[in-house]
């Protein structure tokens, strides 16, 4: 179990399991716990045989050990500058890019149980940006608290999401015949120009629903080793079994070393098509179903778009909300289809 916020404040930590096998819980084992616990409530403890804890000596070495073995990757004269949220990454990932010749400089790399992803990380990444704009550094790499997450600054200062990065690595891969299956991963929110570029490179690309348990879900159904998010929650089953910043840094610096182009090239791999997302507050998120004027204006805005664009509109699965987000050749044409959606469903749903 891990006790998490993820890239969120401190006060919404909660507990992540993990099975023996290394992967997250599935939905039923989870609802399985939560019963047992509700039929416990109020309940003491139930006595049990004794048992043992067993502290781990050195956990960040065993962890460098298993991620570096057999890697052959070297950057020296690679200058890094990493933003570690002040949270799980703070010694790792310095480590790790130091022992492999990078020259390191390091921010958000102190912390106290409560400045964890405060204005840093990978939600936060405008200061990595402002530092990575003085031309020291040839890459920037933000995390986020728990570290299953990272975002990239090129050296312009550029953000480098998880759409480009997994793009980039599946790219890599698939040019050295290491991408399982020739097929990635991904959720109906990754942007339809990363769809189009890897249909360019023969490149298959699977879509699930938000969240990385079902991308996961589907990499393990068709035994397939790279997905993830455009949040920067990037799996490679190659070397490990969820998440993992660190790991997916490394897989990237390896696309950068192999190619010999320096990031802000290697984005050229696709092109993002505008996008725009809008959150609507509604009186019953879940009455959208049945709003037939709102699927109506989705479908005639989604037959003028065709394949120029895409339109997404589902209901938030934690708040009173509606989601609508548009991708289109243009900025000006994003706003206008989502901006008549959007009419429609505040009328709608009020």
């Amino acid at each position: 179990a891990v006790i998490s916020a993820s890239h969120n404040p401190y006060r919404d930590n909660g507990i992540k399991f993990f099975g023996a096998d290394g992967f997250k819980l599935t939905d039923k084992q989870e609802a399985g716990i939560e019963r047992r616990m509700e039929a416990a409530a109020g309940a003491g403890p139930e006595p049990c045989e004794p048992g043992a804890v067993h502290l781990l000596a050195n956990p960040v070495e065993l962890y460098l050990d298993d991620l570096l073995t057999g890697l052959d990757l070297d950057l020296s004269g690679l200058r890094i500058l990493l933003d570690c949220a002040n949270g799980a990454t703070w010694e790792s990932a310095p480590l790790a890019l130091r022992r492999l010749g990078a020259d390191v400089s390091v921010t958000g790399a102190e912390p106290d149980g409560f400045n964890i992803n405060h204005e840093c990380g990978s939600t936060h990444v405008d200061k990595l940006q402002e530092i990575m704009k003085t031309g020291e550094y040839d890459l920037g790499l933000a995390f986020d608290g728990d570290g299953d997450r990272v975002m990239a600054v090129d050296a312009t200062g550029s953000v480098v999401d998880g759409d480009f990065i997994m793009a980039i690595c599946a790219a890599y891969l698939k040019s050295r015949g290491l991408l399982s299956g020739d097929t990635v991963v991904t959720t109906v929110m990754t942007n339809l120009g990363f769809h189009l570029a890897m249909k360019e490179l023969g490149i298959t690309v699977r879509t699930t629903d938000v969240g990385d348990r079902y991308v996961l879900e589907e990499m393990l159904a068709g035994d397939f080793a790279l997905g993830g998010e455009q949040s920067g929650h990037i799996i490679n089953l190659e070397t490990g079994s969820t998440g993992d910043g660190l790991a997916t840094s490394l897989l990237l610096l390896k696309a950068m070393t192999g190619t010999g182009v320096p990031l802000h090239d290697l984005v050229k791999v696709m092109r993002r098509l505008p996008q725009k997302l809008v959150n609507i507050r509604v009186a019953d998120k879940d009455a959208l179903d049945g709003a037939g004027a709102v699927w109506e204006k989705v479908e005639e805005q989604s037959a003028l778009l065709g394949d120029e664009g895409r339109i997404l509109v589902r209901p938030s699965g934690t708040e009173p909300v509606v989601r609508v987000m548009v991708e289109a050749a243009s900025p000006e044409r994003c706003r206008d289809v989502c901006d008549s959606i959007v009419a429609v469903i505040r009328k709608s749903l009020g």
